[in-house]
């Protein structure tokens, strides 16, 4: 006996492998959003055990810096390294460098992705206008209000961006060393920055998570735009390298 029902179509495996990327990346958006939204009320309410632990770890650390000459020079020079100018640099030499290579959307990505964690960064400090932290004798004086730290925001969404960039180009070895480096380097700026007093240790954690999310989303977005031009979605294994054709590594012939 035969029937004239439509037989439903089979997903095809990579719109199964899109969309369970689809909802790991709004669950891992999730479970970062919902942290920095709590930071932020619990910020905005002067809730004690946070204050108390923003007041002491800026005292703590600032009590250290004057009587260590050495330890502010190396904060001064991991803060510089994440400073908006250093990611400006960083960004316009990707940017070329990509633009060279003919990628336009890797390029419109690490761009877009970066520069739009600044606006957004921005925008939230003008929301929440939190004043920075005050000490006796400052070693830095910086203009803006202090929530979240966008030097830290800046470091997780720039060397996240570097790492979806440029992990498909290096071994195995060379990869885990340069995560490695990013991880330790997003570490060391966000401390740089409670330790010089330029932000209360709550600011800097905002500023991490807020970058997370950021990075998330933006993934997210570029995975979409993969799927849409036909392209496999975003394989976390290997960077932001289509698993169609190597993305970014380098070829004996010039990019087509």
């Amino acid at each position: 006996m035969s029937s004239d029902a439509p037989v439903p179509a089979r997903a095809t495996p990579a719109a199964s492998r899109y969309g369970s990327r689809k909802i790991l990346l709004a669950a891992a958006l999730l479970l970062v959003v919902v942290p920095f939204a709590g930071l932020l009320l619990l910020m905005e309410d002067k809730w004690g055990p946070l204050a108390s632990a923003d007041f002491a770890a800026r005292d703590e650390l600032h009590q250290y810096a004057l009587t260590n000459s050495a330890f502010v020079a190396v904060m001064r020079t991991a803060s510089d390294a994440g400073s908006a100018l250093s990611w400006q640099i960083v960004t316009a030499l990707a940017v070329i460098w990509l633009l060279w290579r003919r990628r336009w959307r890797l390029a419109a990505f690490a761009l877009v992705t970066i520069a739009g964690s600044s606006l957004l960064n921005t925008a939230v400090k003008a929301a929440a206008h939190r004043t920075r932290p005050v000490v006796s004798q400052p070693f830095v004086h910086e203009p803006g209000a202090s929530f979240p730290s966008g030097h830290a925001q800046a470091a997780v969404v720039g060397f996240g961006v570097l790492l979806l960039l440029f992990l498909p180009v290096l071994g195995r070895l060379w990869r885990r060393i340069a995560v490695a480096v990013a991880v330790l380097m997003v570490l060391l700026i966000g401390f740089s920055r409670v330790a010089l007093a330029a932000h209360y240790a709550s600011d800097v954690v905002a500023g991490f998570v807020l970058g997370a999310a950021w990075l998330a989303a933006m993934t997210a977005a570029f995975s979409a735009w993969q799927v849409m031009s036909g392209d496999a979605p975003v394989s976390p294994a290997s960077g932001l390298e289509s698993d169609q054709g190597n993305e970014i590594a380098p070829s004996s012939t010039p990019p087509i």
